[in-house]
């Protein structure tokens, strides 16, 4: 199959999923953080909050899921939403910053609105977006690289917000001051906007969806008759939490344990280093090696490499940093692998039941990565609690050794559960190469 996906739309779809992931880091980095030392909302109480919009979101993935591949339009199934969303989505990430003052029952409910307003705003751009890449090219390899650009543009974009969110707000008072969070998520959440709507404007779907509409009941199948999808989200729903935990800890681990904010700004550096450098060899990997290896090797190692600092002792930094893209060097290997499973699996639900279903598998997948954000935001709020977290306040011994508890021994436990279900995927790559043969050849004679 020939190249039919130009540098513009490799361009502007991953500048997309940049800016969809700067407006998901900075909230997943700094909402929590908000909550508890600007709004004073208590730690449990404001982790709650989290944890049941997260949930509540997560619970409509499927059904944006089946909405977009019930959608024919002249711009195509998930374009239109690209198009129409963005400029939502950024005025709710500006109100989830907005400190309105008030009693701290008012505060409490315009927080809570707030951010499940934004949850359901972003599953309307998170999952067109990525359904995006399995009707952009009818070539898996081109497939494959257009994820690996997504997922490296989404990677700079959260790293973005690791490296220079901090930076940005200092610029406007610090970590302290509530303004600089609002003008913040203003300057972001424009940014993103722009960006996901000129990745719906520029780019095209090349796959056809089938003439006849899927009845919901049966686009279901495309979920329990899959085996694949099924193994691999469960592994998934375990290795997401290493992002999650560690974006929601890793303010509170530099105050109360390095005892400087700005040093999250260097986890970030390291985190780019590793992650961008994984995913950038991933591909070449794959060409060797198949997917369920190259996904089992690197929980292995990406588990060693979180313990190491925990046993030495994580109080030399420079130590510390390294190891820390070393860890993430195996999550971007393990988030190409991972996406490039998702994507043949897609075809594997064309392969044995006649239809793709490309909304519900990314819905679902999508439903994941909320389901396992909230379980992160909830280990949080759960871990401060039980660490007698009070903001503002020296921190102390046992507090510190807590948090670098989660900061490290937990990622490396999920990296070796996540090992379990994986162990039952069955997508082998002749099994693969014969299911892509077969589609191609049906493909032809319709």
């Amino acid at each position: 199959m020939g190249t039919t996906i130009s540098i513009r739309e490799k361009l502007f779809f991953s500048g997309g999923l940049l800016g969809q992931n700067i407006l998901y880091s900075f909230m997943s980095t700094y909402i929590l953080f908000f909550y508890t030392d600007l709004l004073r909302i208590p730690a449990t109480t404001a982790s709650a909050i989290l944890v049941v919009a997260s949930i509540f979101d997560a619970c409509l993935d499927p059904l944006m899921g089946m909405i977009t591949d019930k959608t024919r339009t002249r711009w195509g199934k998930f374009r239109p939403y690209l198009l129409f969303a963005p400029g939502l989505i950024a005025a709710a990430t500006v109100l989830c910053f907005w400190d309105i003052g008030g009693s701290s029952t008012t505060t409490l409910v315009f927080a809570t609105v707030s951010y499940l307003l934004w949850g359901m705003l972003y599953t309307v751009c998170d999952t067109p977006l990525w359904a995006l890449s399995s009707v952009i090219s009818k070539d898996p390899n081109e497939r494959t690289l257009i994820v690996t650009l997504g997922k490296i543009g989404g990677m700079i974009g959260a790293v973005a917000i690791t490296v220079g969110g901090i930076q940005l707000l200092l610029a406007f008072g610090g970590e302290r001051d509530t303004n600089a969070y609002l003008y913040s998520a203003m300057i972001i959440a424009v940014f993103a906007a722009i960006s996901i709507f000129l990745a719906g404007f520029y780019t095209k779907e090349r796959v056809a969806p089938p003439a006849e509409q899927i009845p919901f009941r049966r686009n279901l199948q495309t979920i329990y008759k899959n085996k694949p999808l099924l193994t691999l989200l469960s592994a998934l729903l375990i290795i997401n939490l290493i992002i999650g935990v560690r974006q929601s800890i890793q303010l509170y681990y530099v105050v109360y344990v390095w005892g400087d904010s700005s040093y999250v700004s260097q986890l970030g550096m390291s985190l780019v280093a590793g992650m961008l450098l994984g995913m950038i060899v991933t591909p070449k990997l794959l060409r060797v090696f198949s997917h369920k290896k190259v996904f089992i090797i690197s929980c292995i190692l990406g588990s060693l490499s979180c313990l190491t600092p925990y046993i030495k002792g994580d109080g030399n930094i420079t130590f510390t940093l390294v190891l820390f893209a070393v860890s993430f060097f195996f999550s971007g290997v393990i988030t190409i692998v991972s996406t490039s499973m998702l994507l043949d699996t897609i075809d594997y639900s064309e392969w044995k039941l006649g239809f793709r279903g490309e909304g519900i598998v990314f819905s679902t997948h999508t439903f994941v990565t909320k389901f396992s954000g909230a379980v992160s935001k909830l280990i949080i709020g759960a871990s401060l609690g039980l660490l007698n977290y009070i903001e503002n306040q020296p921190a102390t011994a046992s507090l510190q050794h807590g948090l670098s508890f989660v900061m490290f021994v937990l990622p490396a436990l999920c990296f070796v559960i996540a090992i379990i279900p994986i162990l039952f995927y069955t997508l082998s790559n002749s099994k693969r190469n014969q299911m892509l043969i077969e589609l191609e050849t049906h493909r032809r004679s319709v």
